[in-house]
Parts: C-alpha cells; sequence; structure tokens
C-alpha cells in the first residue's frame, strides 16, 4: 500500500481524526524513530480526542445553551461574597446527578443564576451526561407546539428523561395556563430518576400565585427540594453593576 491509498484509508474507515494527521505522524515518526507502537499509540490518540471532541460539542448543540460560553472560569464570585461556592463546585462535579437529586437557584435577575445554571450545565457535559437546557417560556411553547403537531407524548419522553434539565428564568414571564400542570407533569416524571436544575427570580412563596394553582406548586416544591439543593443568589444584580452611568 503507497502513501496515496494509505492516506485513503482512514476515511474509508471512519477515523476521521486520524486522517489529517497522517502524514505529520509518519515524519515524526521517520524523524524521531518511533517505535511502531509508540506510532500506532499517537494516531490511536488523535482517533480518540476527535471523537470525544465531535461528541462534547454535539452534546453542547443538543443542550441549546442560550449563553454557551459561560463556564465556571468566568463567573466572577468576588461580586458575591457570601454565595455557597462550595455547593456550586460540588454540583460542577456532576455528584448531584448521578444521585438524581435536584437543584434550585433563587434570587433577583443579574444576579448570576443563569450563568451558574449553564456553567454546570457544560461541567456536566464534560463528564458525559446528556443535557437539555430550556428557559421556562420555551419549554412550555415548545410543549403547546407539540400537542399541536399530536407529538406531545414523545416531546414530553424527551424532556422526561434527559439525565439533566435545566428550567431557567421561572418568573420571568407570563405563563399559560396550562403552565402549572405541565410543569408538575415534567417534574413528576422526573422525580428520583433525573435530575433537573431550576432558576427563578420569584420566592418560592410567591410560586402559587404565579402559576394560580397552590396544590400543584406544592406537589412541584416537595419533589424538588426532597432530594434537593438550593442556592441562594443575590441580592445585588451584575448587570446593575456594570451597567453605564447615565
Amino acid at each position: 500500500m503507497n502513501l496515496i491509498e494509505l492516506s485513503r484509508a482512514p476515511h474509508q474507515l471512519r477515523l476521521g481524526g486520524m486522517a489529517p494527521v497522517l502524514e505529520t505522524r509518519l515524519s515524526q515518526a521517520q524523524a524521531e524513530a518511533m517505535a511502531p507502537i509508540d506510532l500506532i499509540s499517537r494516531l490511536a490518540s488523535d482517533e480518540v480526542t476527535r471523537r470525544t471532541d465531535r461528541l462534547l460539542e454535539r452534546r453542547r448543540n443538543q443542550a441549546r445553551f442560550r449563553d454557551p460560553d459561560r463556564t465556571l472560569d468566568n463567573f466572577d464570585f468576588t461580586f458575591h461574597p457570601k454565595m455557597n461556592r462550595s455547593l456550586v463546585f460540588d454540583l460542577a462535579t456532576g455528584a448531584f446527578i448521578h444521585k438524581r437529586e435536584h437543584v434550585l437557584f433563587l434570587g433577583p435577575g443579574g444576579t448570576g443564576k443563569s450563568h451558574l445554571a449553564q456553567a454546570i450545565s457544560q461541567a456536566a457535559i464534560q463528564q458525559g451526561f446528556k443535557v437539555l437546557y430550556r428557559e421556562t417560556h420555551i419549554l412550555l411553547d415548545e410543549l403547546a407546539e407539540a400537542v399541536t403537531d399530536d407529538t406531545r407524548r414523545e416531546y414530553m419522553e424527551s424532556v422526561a428523561t434527559v439525565p439533566l434539565l435545566i428550567i431557567d428564568d421561572f418568573g420571568m414571564r407570563k405563563l399559560p395556563h396550562t403552565a402549572a400542570e405541565d410543569l408538575l407533569e415534567i417534574i413528576m416524571r422526573r422525580y428520583e430518576r433525573f435530575s433537573t436544575l431550576l432558576t427563578s427570580n420569584r420566592a418560592v412563596e410567591d410560586w402559587g400565585k404565579l402559576l394560580g394553582d397552590v396544590a400543584a406548586v406544592s406537589a412541584m416544591l416537595d419533589r424538588l427540594l426532597h432530594h434537593g439543593h438550593v442556592l441562594k443568589c443575590g441580592p445585588r444584580s451584575w448587570r446593575t453593576k456594570t451597567a453605564p452611568a447615565s
């Protein structure tokens, strides 16, 4: 097999990570008098790296983050010195997902809830978990569209079985009259099976009024808090701090 034929083989074998670096690795092997086992090891490592990177990118795209650049590295913990940092980093390990626990991030707008939720989700993806991120109103809009398309069962199944579901910005917008029933169904189906992280700018005492169904909210909170963690953010708003002076 000559070099041209050899360069085609990785593509034919679907070794997309090995193909673009094959000639470079062969030149390296000659220059360094590399042992065959070392050359094979380098090529295998190239392939594994490429596949891992593609899987992570695919899962990030599937999650559909609103702000895909949000990480713990670019979160300013000094702005909220009283925040429970230990809990944040514990959540980023993914242990709560393994334990099928839930998380509530509560606090005023602009205090970093969505940033942290997406950052923890990014860490979860790095650890191999599938994640779905939705703002609350978008989640409910998609569910309503699924009802119209007669695909509600399939959509609900996808939402109910993803290992980590992020429901962001609960309380930011007026919700449809079916919101309490739909959210309760999602939480009930995920309870003790999968993890949910919900952020809200409303105190839990206001949720009953917000959804117009105190009984449904009570049932939701009972399940979210039974195996759950609560992180309080604020009271200062990062967006207010960084707004230009008028």
